[in-house]
């Protein structure tokens, strides 16, 4: 494990070659306790630091980060992202987190324990713009990328000494200080033998880190974790572990493979390796995105037919806007409603054919949606589509439905209006003026 202000293990010397800079790249003594050439107390030691090559990359509290960036008055402040009253989270800045306030969190309690917190609407859209900006960046490292959200992603660096004169490490370093400098975020870096440590390792630190777990120290590391720290278990699977008195991964580690497939099947067997540190899973370029989807929570309950109609339109015109720039479509479609009371409710319905235009994925939504209102009340709609394929498959002719060659062009007019005027120029009059609009059932 990185050690920040000393030497790890017996073993280590003055060797340079285990020691880095995270402010300026250079390589001082592993004995030092500030760079030598900078001053700086920001070091990264470890016995294997240029023997590894899997990392994994986190940004810092990403969508705050971005507005921080582009309105420097922020930058004291405490942020939170996130939807309005009845929302939650997306994401907080560290100050806000310094309060309680957490990703996910409801709105209301966040205002509870942050109430001096600047509340900013999301814009998807910018920060769509800065991750892919991130990504291509981190692809110009190594083509072995593996994105796993917006913000974060895998990266496999082998091989990759020769292109650019350095290890990963140094690398990855050199990365983190131009994205920092350039782009005007922060990210966080996890070097390991494998995924499973490297995201372990990226958590380390926030922000601004840079930590590394070594193979020899993996087991020792990871002994006194809870159980949790291992992907794939969640809060119901550490309640059964609970219940059989695992709590932590040390335990498991003591436990034959044999008897954990015997107890828990398959997770049983991966239990066994991740408690070790083992993971042969390779970083994956080809990753896909398996849906495509846009969701709101309202301020205010709605139960009408009429007052949902509008608000579904206008995320399916999102969810195709997306499925066009992504060279995308969907042959699933598939209406998301949460009840007053927090039950979710999912219906779908798959089509003959792919799509990605808005009018398809909203007049299958309004079925959809039709049939389920019924005077219970919702808090939260959304839409999405499934079951990918290239928008070279998408909307072929339909010879049932002789209109909707004409609203496809139509639809296809309007995108090309709003790429070249705004997207306030064109405005549908189902969708025009629906923040005005209540819901006739509400008191």
């Amino acid at each position: 494990m990185t050690s920040p202000g000393g030497p790890i293990g017996p073993s280590q010397s003055a060797a340079s070659s285990r020691a880095l800079c995270r402010d300026c790249g250079a390589r001082p003594p592993v004995t030092a306790h500030r760079c030598t050439a900078c001053g700086s107390p920001r070091l990264v030691k470890h016995e294997e630091l240029d023997r590894l090559a899997i990392a994994h990359i986190d940004c810092d509290a990403f969508y705050a980060s971005v507005e921080k960036r582009d309105n420097p008055d922020l930058r004291d402040l405490p942020v939170i992202v996130g939807g309005g009253k009845r929302g939650v989270v997306s994401t907080c800045c560290y100050i806000a987190r310094i309060s309680g306030v957490r990703s996910a969190m409801p709105m209301f309690k966040a205002m509870e324990l942050c109430p001096d917190a600047v509340v900013i609407k999301p814009d998807m859209e910018k920060y769509v713009r800065v991750g892919r900006e991130i990504r291509e960046r981190m692809r110009a490292l190594t083509p072995m990328v593996e994105p796993l959200s917006i913000d974060e992603a895998f990266l496999d660096l082998s091989g990759t000494e020769r292109l650019h004169h350095a290890s990963a490490a140094e690398t990855l370093g050199r990365f983190a200080r131009s994205i920092e400098a350039e782009v005007g975020v922060t990210v966080s870096v996890g070097l390991a033998p494998n995924k499973f440590l490297a995201k372990i390792a990226s958590d380390m630190e926030k922000p601004r880190g840079f930590s590394v777990i070594g193979a020899a120290e993996a087991e020792s590391f990871l002994a006194t974790k809870p159980v949790g720290l291992i992907w794939g278990v969640g809060k119901v699977f550490q309640e059964r572990l609970a219940s059989d008195g695992i709590h932590t991964i040390g335990q498991l580690q003591g436990m034959d493979a044999t008897d954990l497939a015997r107890r828990y099947g398959a997770m049983g067997l991966r239990l066994a390796k991740l408690s070790r540190g083992k993971d042969d899973r390779s970083v994956s370029p080809e990753r896909e995105t398996k849906s495509v989807s846009a969701e709101t929570t309202f301020d205010v309950d709605l139960a009408a037919y009429e007052a949902l109609r509008p608000v579904l339109r206008r995320l399916a015109e999102k969810v195709s806007e997306r499925c066009k720039t992504a060279g995308l479509s969907g042959r699933t479609i598939t209406l998301k409603l949460k009840t007053d009371n927090f039950r979710t409710i999912t219906r779908s319905r798959t089509l003959a054919d792919p799509t990605q235009l808005a009018d398809r994925i909203s007049r299958v939504g309004d079925e959809l949606l039709r049939a389920e209102t019924n005077g219970r009340r919702f808090r939260l709609i959304g839409i999405g589509v499934s079951d990918l394929a290239d928008a070279a498959f998408a909307d072929p002719d339909d010879l049932v439905d002789r209109q909707s060659g004409q609203r496809a062009k139509a639809e296809r007019a309007i995108d090309d209006l709003r790429s070249r005027f705004g997207k306030g120029s064109v405005e549908l009059g189902l969708t025009l003026g629906q923040k005005r609009r209540r819901d006739p059932g509400q008191a």
